[in-house]
């Protein structure tokens, strides 16, 4: 039997999957960067008041997954609170500077997970030797690999992901482009496990006023506030 995860980035949709029949939802917000940590009363609606099962994305911001002490302390907290609210798994990740994986946070995130299911994101797909990666999660014991086999698309990537799904313990779990057109292909190489969003835009008007600043969002860069610039603004103003 092949178990479905839905990406769910909202209650409703939260709710839209438990409906639709799927075993588990990573719960996450802002699915145009990837997916980043939902807020907590999301968290907790959703797991007060539905029955499936609730893997919940930790990741702090958008752009690259190499994380400062402060920015990891902020995953630790929030792994924390959502072990606290009984989730079922955590889905998380952090690479070095090399494009390997951190195994000291991971090792933290593992820790603070308390027993939970651990699924190591998509930050596998950035890694320059998937198989080296593979190796190692295994060898920590992690459950699942979410991954499109480091193509953009996990239909182009599904040689990998069959490769690896075979190679050890830890389950390699197709996502990225996945829909009813390719899921059988994944149902029939091997896979136990899928995810998917299945989703669509709600109708789109002319904005008033635009709040998308597309110089805010990349791939790998993420924005700061300053501080040089925070110290101009406020020293521009306080000489008026």
């Amino acid at each position: 039997m092949i178990h479905f995860e839905v990406c769910a980035n909202s209650f409703t949709s939260a709710k839209n999957a438990q409906e639709a029949g799927a075993q588990r939802i990573e719960l996450c917000s802002e699915l145009g960067v990837g997916g980043v940590t939902p807020s907590f009363g999301l968290l907790k609606k959703v797991c007060d008041e539905l029955s499936i099962k609730v893997n919940v994305l930790i990741r702090p911001r958008s752009g690259n997954f190499i994380y400062t002490s402060d920015e990891f302390d902020v995953i630790l907290r929030d792994i924390a609170l959502a072990v606290d609210l009984g989730v079922n798994g955590i889905v998380c990740g952090s690479l070095d500077e090399d494009a390997t994986v951190n195994e000291k946070q991971l090792e933290a995130m593992l820790k603070a997970s308390a027993n939970k299911e651990f699924t190591f994101h998509r930050a596998f797909d950035l890694v320059d030797d998937p198989y080296a990666t593979y190796d190692l999660l295994d060898s920590y014991g992690v459950h699942r690999i979410l991954s499109s086999g480091q193509q953009q698309k996990a239909i182009d990537g599904i040689d990998l992901l069959k490769e690896l799904n075979q190679r050890g313990q830890v389950k390699m779990m197709p996502g990225s482009g996945v829909n009813a057109s390719n899921i059988a292909t994944f149902m029939g190489s091997g896979f136990t496990e899928v995810h998917f969003s299945g989703t669509v835009m709600s109708p789109e008007r002319e904005a008033k006023i635009p709040f998308i600043t597309s110089s805010l969002l990349g791939e790998y860069g993420y924005p700061t506030s300053d501080l040089s610039r925070l110290k101009e603004i406020i020293r521009s103003a306080s000489a008026e």
